[in-house]
């Protein structure tokens, strides 16, 4: 049976909807399904199987519809869910209902490439600010934004109502800039500089390393290469680890 209502919605007028307590790992994973939904939409698509969306979406299909029980939604047996239905579900549940007014500080090339991300706008967010600390950039135009003074972030901030800061400075700087983002009140940081930044509880940061991305993409290949390079069945090669260390498997193998 779908649910036509938002999740925790009251039947009194004028009461604020309650919101699902969702597990981290099902959050995570709503963006996906989101982005999926409007694929489907784009397409003509107004209703999709679980199997379906779960296969736009890149997770099985049990997980995801155990994802959207949480928000009480379980589709139509032999219809599927309704993709539209489905999206204000998921938007609601993300707080996308209202642009969010965001602050980028930083613009360096990464700053710039950020500044100039159509998908910001269409995923419900608004670049409404630019700040940098070296005066030469100051005034600079970046997508019909004047880039200003770090300095005008707490007036600026107030009278955007902004409440997420995008950090895209190098990293000795992101700590003071993140102490300047939740001085102005911003609760919420999205952090693309290589570095662990301490900030105050009740604020959130989500972090954004490119290296780190590849370092574990690093190890993948690596690990692909070692198996590559496994002896035939019945020979007895080791290969020496940093350290001399052992791994269980490799114990099995060698009968120790």
């Amino acid at each position: 049976m779908s649910q036509h209502r938002h999740p925790g919605a009251s039947d009194r007028a004028g009461a604020v909807p309650a919101l699902p307590d969702l597990p981290e790992a099902t959050v995570a994973r709503l963006p996906e399904y989101l982005r999926a939904l409007h694929n489907l939409a784009d397409a003509g698509h107004e209703t999709v199987s679980s199997e379906g969306l779960a296969g736009a979406a890149g997770v099985n299909s049990a997980k995801l519809r155990k994802d959207l029980s949480h928000l009480g939604s379980y589709g139509t047996r032999g219809v599927g869910y309704d993709v539209a239905l489905l999206v204000d579900q998921i938007e609601f549940v993300l707080g996308l209902t209202q642009r969010r007014a965001v602050a980028l500080v930083g613009v360096g090339n990464l700053g710039h490439a950020l500044a100039g991300y159509d998908g910001f706008a269409s995923r419900g967010f608004r670049i409404a600010a630019l700040f940098d600390a070296d005066a030469s950039r100051v005034g600079e135009m970046i997508s019909g934004l004047a880039v200003r003074h770090i300095d005008e972030l707490p007036r600026v901030a107030a009278e955007e109502a902004i409440s997420i800061g995008v950090i895209a400075t190098p990293a000795p700087a992101a700590q003071a800039v993140a102490e300047q983002l939740v001085a102005a009140g911003v609760t919420s940081i999205l952090n693309f500089a290589p570095c662990v930044l301490s900030v105050p509880d009740g604020v959130d940061v989500r972090k954004v390393d490119l290296a780190i991305e590849l370092q574990i993409l690093s190890f993948h290949e690596h690990r692909k290469a070692s198996l590559t390079a496994l002896p035939a069945a019945g020979g007895s090669a080791l290969t020496a680890l940093p350290g001399g260390l052992v791994t269980p498997d490799t114990q099995e193998a060698i009968g120790t």
